[in-house]
């Protein structure tokens, strides 16, 4: 099972579990669910009506929690952690996990100095063993780690949760994606039908030179099988006039008088 289908499945276990649950027990599922190793999306339990009832609670800061989560890094808790709940040795991994996936989002290459320093990570096989252990092996990114270069080249990141205000933007990109997409398949319409045009002069021209092969051979055939006829009719006139020639010598031969 691939990592998004793992996580579909646990978040709508979680979505299920919130929507019949207040107060102290919605809260805790917020600490589960944002412990949970196969979950690192938010925004559908975020969704969920009844979490609004933790607003204004002292179950509140569970839910400012849970948006950290789905939008937020580690260097965020770090500046908010005064109002925010202490986390669990699972919510700080997962944490760390969503913040490699952040920079991830907008750098394929990712320095060694600038990940320790996100992560509070003191040196480099700390830091090289969380991205294999934590983040390869959960399968949120693969890459490449460059000992030389000192940096962690991306080649796949799992996505993030959507800021509501990126929404907006986020359609606008697939709009315009859609309209480029309009416009290309156009363009190899038209192009599919020039080349089908093209094909059909081509078939045309063709037959044609077929057809003019076909006279010329036509042609010589019939000169040939007449220039044939004209040799066959001069070789008997010749055998004719040969045996005609003998017989006049033989006569002459048996009128001459005898010595």
């Amino acid at each position: 099972m691939d990592i998004e289908q793992q996580q579909a499945e646990v978040l709508q276990q979680f979505v299920k579990q919130a929507g019949n649950l207040e107060g102290a027990s919605l809260a805790a599922l917020l600490i589960e669910a944002t412990s949970h190793p196969s979950l690192f999306a938010f925004s559908e339990i975020l969704s969920v009506p009844n979490l609004s009832t933790l607003e204004g609670t002292q179950y509140s800061s569970s839910l400012d929690l849970l948006r950290l989560f789905a939008y937020g890094t580690w260097t965020d808790y770090k500046s908010n952690a005064s109002g925010l709940p202490a986390l669990l040795p699972e919510q700080v991994c997962k944490l760390k996990q969503l913040s490699v996936l952040a920079l991830a989002e907008n750098n394929k290459v990712l320095p060694y100095d600038q990940l320790m320093q996100e992560l509070d990570v003191s040196n480099v096989r700390e830091l090289e063993d969380f991205l294999i252990n934590e983040c390869m092996y959960s399968g949120i990114v693969r890459g490449k780690l460059d000992q030389m270069r000192r940096c962690f080249e991306v080649q796949f990141a799992a996505g993030r949760d959507l800021r509501p205000e990126q929404v907006t933007s986020m359609i606008q990109t697939l709009a315009n994606w859609l309209s480029l997409s309009d416009s290309l398949l156009h363009s190899i319409q038209d192009k599919i039908k020039w080349a089908d045009s093209m094909n059909e002069v081509d078939k045309r021209h063709r037959k044609e030179v077929e057809d003019k092969v076909e006279d010329v051979k036509k042609t010589l055939k019939a000169d040939l099988d007449l220039r044939g006829h004209d040799e066959t009719l001069f070789s008997d006139t010749g055998g004719l006039m040969m045996e005609y020639e003998e017989d006049r010598v033989r006569s002459k031969r048996r009128r001459q008088p005898m010595p």
